[in-house]
């Protein structure tokens, strides 16, 4: 009698580990040799001469090159369930699991470089994160693509909870989402105009005309002044230039899942999709310069977004510049039913004007039945609307001033840190305030989740 067989139970093969493009030591080791040239200084070119300096360029860019082709050998990442898993070092090997339900975001990006060579650079962001967690760089464009779709698809931000089969090539997938409904396109004439309207670019011809005069005077024209002076004028154009460079042929959409896809720049191209339900807040500005012309830029306050180098506040933009009516009907579509042309706020009370004695009338709060509104600014206006789901926390705060004058700041924090902020109102309002938006928040979030309301801090 032969023993009868268990069924045998289909197991899936693990996803193979898969590597960064070829080409990306290369991409990877003129970035850095850029950064290294650029370090050295015009001073340091006339003291050892042009052969010297070429020399060393050269010694540094090859040992540069080998340095990142270790690099690409061993980095690798792979797929396993719902976790992305990582590993990369030379000196220092590293191995990282990125749990999928951390993710908020998955960003395709497109230096330069990466333009000329048909490559792509996917950057994640996850829930706490201090900063971009593990860049995958680089990829095709459709391979990028497509694991960002797969990655967003496991972390549940999609309506199809279904993964794509590990054995399917990535590069099946399409790169450009269909059936978009197209939102806006920023005219590129009005973003080279708004970013000449900025104190950088009105005082330009100043400095240029004193440092002219000063040549004159002086009647010397070496390489090296002449160089300190291209160089230190382009460090005053830095940002209004960098702006028009990373907004250009600005777009917005939405998409069949109703996420904001939003694509923007020149010189490095990105494309990010954003969840509504990741927005925190939403910020207008009106700058003093772009007044005369009714323009005003918009932002979002997204959960995940740890932020460029240097910029820990890093907002995503959702209106580079534009009219009022056109910020009118983008606030609309991100937080449907508040009306930015009908937000009414009340001012501190009179006695506030001791501690604000030029922007007490620029100061106000209004409560609406979906956001929490706070406007301040005298030469720069600026409103934050924060839906009242997003709050985490309320805090009242007085300080010593405010003691005197029985005033206190009413702090109201989200994800992304403190969002809304009613300043200097009378103490009883405050306590009222904080205890409303308490109560609002604990409605929009439903019984399960509430904000915490902590005591009165004075400092």
């Amino acid at each position: 009698m032969t023993a009868t067989e268990p069924p045998s139970t289909a197991v899936a093969e693990p996803e193979p580990r898969r590597r960064l493009h070829p080409l990306s030591p290369l991409l990877h080791g003129a970035k850095s040799i850029a950064v290294i040239v650029a370090a050295l200084s015009w001073q340091t070119l006339s003291q050892v001469g042009l052969e010297r300096f070429a020399i060393v360029v050269a010694i540094i860019a090859v040992g540069v090159v080998v340095f990142s082709i270790v690099g690409w050998l061993t980095t690798g990442y792979q797929v396993v369930g719902r976790e992305l898993r990582i590993s990369d070092g030379v000196i220092w090997r590293r191995n990282r699991a990125i749990p999928l339900e951390r993710l908020q975001a998955v960003e395709l990006r497109r230096p330069l470089l990466a333009q000329l060579t048909g490559l792509a650079e996917l950057r994640l962001e996850v829930i706490g994160g201090g900063k971009t967690e593990a860049p995958l760089a680089f990829l095709t464009v459709r391979e990028a693509a497509a694991l960002r779709e797969r990655l967003l698809r496991l972390a549940g931000r999609t309506r199809a909870m279904e993964a794509q089969p590990t054995d399917q090539p990535a590069a099946e997938a399409p790169a450009v989402p269909a059936l978009e409904r197209p939102l806006l396109r920023v005219d590129n004439r009005d973003l080279v105009v708004s970013q000449l309207l900025t104190p950088q670019a009105f005082f330009l011809p100043v400095g240029v005309a004193f440092v002219v005069l000063q040549f004159v005077l002086e009647g010397s024209w070496t390489f090296i002044g002449i160089a300190s002076t291209v160089t230190a004028m382009a460090g005053v154009l830095l940002q209004p230039v960098r702006r028009v460079l990373q907004d250009w042929d600005f777009r917005l959409a939405r998409d069949p899942e109703g996420r904001l896809a939003v694509r923007y720049g020149l010189l490095e191209t990105r494309s990010q999709v954003v969840p509504l339900n990741r927005v925190q807040a939403v910020g207008a500005t009106w700058p003093l310069l772009w007044r005369g012309q009714g323009w005003l830029h918009l932002r979002l306050d997204i959960a995940g977004y740890a932020g460029e180098p240097g910029d820990a506040k890093r907002s995503d933009r959702l209106l580079p510049v534009g009219e009022f009516a056109t910020a009118r009907t983008l606030v609309w579509e991100v937080l449907p039913g508040v009306d930015l042309a009908a937000l009414a706020t009340s001012p501190p009370p009179s006695r506030a004007r001791w501690l604000n004695p030029v922007s007490l009338r620029s100061m106000g709060v209004g409560l609406t039945p979906e956001v929490f509104v706070t406007r301040w600014g005298v030469l720069t206006r600026e409103m934050h609307l924060v839906p009242y789901a997003r709050l985490q926390s309320v805090r009242v705060v007085q300080g010593p001033l405010q003691r005197l004058f029985g005033l206190a700041t009413v702090y109201a924090d989200t994800a992304r840190g403190r969002a809304g902020q009613a300043k200097d109102r009378d103490l009883a309002e405050a306590y009222a305030l904080a205890a409303e938006l308490a109560v609002r928040a604990r409605n929009a979030r439903g019984p399960s989740v509430q904000p915490v309301w902590q005591t009165p801090q004075q400092l």
